[in-house]
Protein backbone atom coordinates (compact mmCIF):
# COMPACT_ATOMS: atom_id res chain seq x y z
CA UNK A 1 0.00 0.00 0.00
CA UNK A 2 1.74 3.22 -1.35
CA UNK A 3 1.80 6.08 1.51
CA UNK A 4 0.86 9.75 0.56
CA UNK A 5 1.94 12.75 2.57
CA UNK A 6 -0.58 15.66 2.49
CA UNK A 7 0.46 19.28 2.90
CA UNK A 8 -2.44 21.20 3.84
CA UNK A 9 -3.43 24.70 1.80
CA UNK A 10 -6.97 25.19 2.32
CA UNK A 11 -9.38 27.29 0.82
CA UNK A 12 -11.50 29.40 3.33
CA UNK A 13 -14.67 31.30 2.31
CA UNK A 14 -17.32 33.02 4.45
CA UNK A 15 -20.55 34.71 2.88
CA UNK A 16 -22.86 36.61 4.62
CA UNK A 17 -25.45 38.25 3.05
CA UNK A 18 -24.68 39.29 -0.39
CA UNK A 19 -20.85 39.64 0.36
CA UNK A 20 -18.34 36.79 0.12
CA UNK A 21 -14.74 36.99 1.30
CA UNK A 22 -11.79 35.15 1.46
CA UNK A 23 -10.10 34.40 4.37
CA UNK A 24 -8.05 31.84 3.44
CA UNK A 25 -4.86 34.03 3.77
CA UNK A 26 -5.69 34.22 7.39
CA UNK A 27 -6.73 31.43 8.64
CA UNK A 28 -4.34 29.16 10.79
CA UNK A 29 -6.29 26.06 10.56
CA UNK A 30 -9.76 24.81 9.91
CA UNK A 31 -11.62 21.71 11.35
CA UNK A 32 -14.78 19.99 9.75
CA UNK A 33 -16.81 17.94 11.57
CA UNK A 34 -20.25 16.67 9.34
CA UNK A 35 -22.47 13.32 10.28
CA UNK A 36 -26.00 13.00 10.69
CA UNK A 37 -27.82 12.73 14.00
CA UNK A 38 -28.96 9.12 14.78
CA UNK A 39 -32.29 7.63 15.20
CA UNK A 40 -33.23 4.74 17.19
CA UNK A 41 -34.63 2.20 14.70
CA UNK A 42 -34.73 -1.12 16.72
CA UNK A 43 -37.24 -3.18 16.26
CA UNK A 44 -38.99 -6.30 18.03
CA UNK A 45 -36.82 -9.48 17.52
CA UNK A 46 -33.88 -6.99 17.24
CA UNK A 47 -30.73 -8.54 19.32
CA UNK A 48 -28.86 -5.30 19.36
CA UNK A 49 -29.91 -1.38 18.78
CA UNK A 50 -30.72 -0.45 14.96
CA UNK A 51 -29.69 3.10 14.13
CA UNK A 52 -30.90 5.27 10.49
CA UNK A 53 -29.66 8.55 9.77
CA UNK A 54 -31.76 11.98 10.33
CA UNK A 55 -30.74 15.37 9.92
CA UNK A 56 -27.65 16.27 9.14
CA UNK A 57 -25.14 17.35 11.34
CA UNK A 58 -21.94 20.13 10.98
CA UNK A 59 -19.47 22.09 12.97
CA UNK A 60 -16.66 24.02 11.43
CA UNK A 61 -13.84 25.55 13.72
CA UNK A 62 -11.71 28.51 12.18
CA UNK A 63 -8.57 29.37 13.85
CA UNK A 64 -7.95 32.62 12.00
CA UNK A 65 -5.29 35.76 12.50
CA UNK A 66 -7.11 38.69 14.07
CA UNK A 67 -7.33 41.59 11.89
CA UNK A 68 -9.62 44.89 11.92
CA UNK A 69 -11.32 46.53 9.11
CA UNK A 70 -14.23 46.66 6.76
CA UNK A 71 -13.14 43.23 4.75
CA UNK A 72 -10.65 41.88 7.90
CA UNK A 73 -11.44 39.16 9.87
CA UNK A 74 -13.28 40.87 13.40
CA UNK A 75 -15.77 42.96 11.07
CA UNK A 76 -16.95 39.32 8.83
CA UNK A 77 -17.26 37.00 12.05
CA UNK A 78 -19.36 39.77 13.49
CA UNK A 79 -21.51 40.26 10.87
CA UNK A 80 -22.00 36.41 11.19
CA UNK A 81 -23.00 36.37 14.77
CA UNK A 82 -26.25 35.14 15.36
CA UNK A 83 -27.95 34.80 11.72
CA UNK A 84 -27.69 31.67 11.15
CA UNK A 85 -27.64 32.28 7.09
CA UNK A 86 -23.66 32.32 7.10
CA UNK A 87 -22.45 29.93 3.87
CA UNK A 88 -18.49 28.19 4.10
CA UNK A 89 -17.00 26.67 1.07
CA UNK A 90 -14.19 25.14 2.18
CA UNK A 91 -11.49 22.94 0.39
CA UNK A 92 -8.23 21.15 1.70
CA UNK A 93 -6.72 22.09 -0.88
CA UNK A 94 -6.71 24.86 -3.41
CA UNK A 95 -9.91 25.39 -5.60
CA UNK A 96 -9.63 22.78 -8.02
CA UNK A 97 -12.47 20.09 -6.59
CA UNK A 98 -11.17 16.67 -7.32
CA UNK A 99 -11.23 12.97 -5.41
CA UNK A 100 -8.14 14.49 -3.73
CA UNK A 101 -9.62 17.55 -2.63
CA UNK A 102 -13.42 17.72 -2.23
CA UNK A 103 -15.26 20.89 -1.34
CA UNK A 104 -16.98 21.28 1.09
CA UNK A 105 -20.23 23.74 1.02
CA UNK A 106 -22.12 24.61 4.28
CA UNK A 107 -25.01 26.90 3.89
CA UNK A 108 -27.64 28.62 6.75
CA UNK A 109 -24.68 27.85 9.59
CA UNK A 110 -24.68 29.89 12.64
CA UNK A 111 -21.77 31.47 14.69
CA UNK A 112 -23.28 32.18 18.09
CA UNK A 113 -20.55 33.95 19.27
CA UNK A 114 -16.53 34.78 19.24
CA UNK A 115 -14.12 36.95 20.96
CA UNK A 116 -13.46 39.95 19.30
CA UNK A 117 -10.17 41.10 21.34
CA UNK A 118 -7.86 38.59 22.40
CA UNK A 119 -4.64 40.48 22.67
CA UNK A 120 -1.48 39.61 24.63
CA UNK A 121 1.67 41.43 24.31
CA UNK A 122 4.47 39.84 21.69
CA UNK A 123 2.35 37.47 20.24
CA UNK A 124 0.26 37.32 17.34
CA UNK A 125 -3.89 38.11 18.20
CA UNK A 126 -6.02 34.35 17.34
CA UNK A 127 -9.85 34.26 17.12
CA UNK A 128 -11.53 31.02 16.89
CA UNK A 129 -15.05 30.65 15.26
CA UNK A 130 -16.89 28.13 15.33
CA UNK A 131 -19.76 27.61 13.24
CA UNK A 132 -22.51 25.02 14.06
CA UNK A 133 -25.70 23.96 12.19
CA UNK A 134 -27.03 24.33 8.55
CA UNK A 135 -26.26 21.67 6.06
CA UNK A 136 -23.66 20.46 4.35
CA UNK A 137 -22.81 18.99 0.11
CA UNK A 138 -19.30 17.69 -0.50
CA UNK A 139 -18.42 18.19 -4.64
CA UNK A 140 -15.72 16.58 -6.34
CA UNK A 141 -16.66 17.49 -9.36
Amino acid sequence: MATSTFLSNATVNVTQGMTTTDLSDQCRSVTITVGQDPLESTAMGDTGHQFVGGLQSVEVSLEMYLSYGATEVEAILASCVGTGSTTLVISPSGTTESATNPEYTITNCMLENFTPVASTVGELAMVTATFTGGTWARDIT
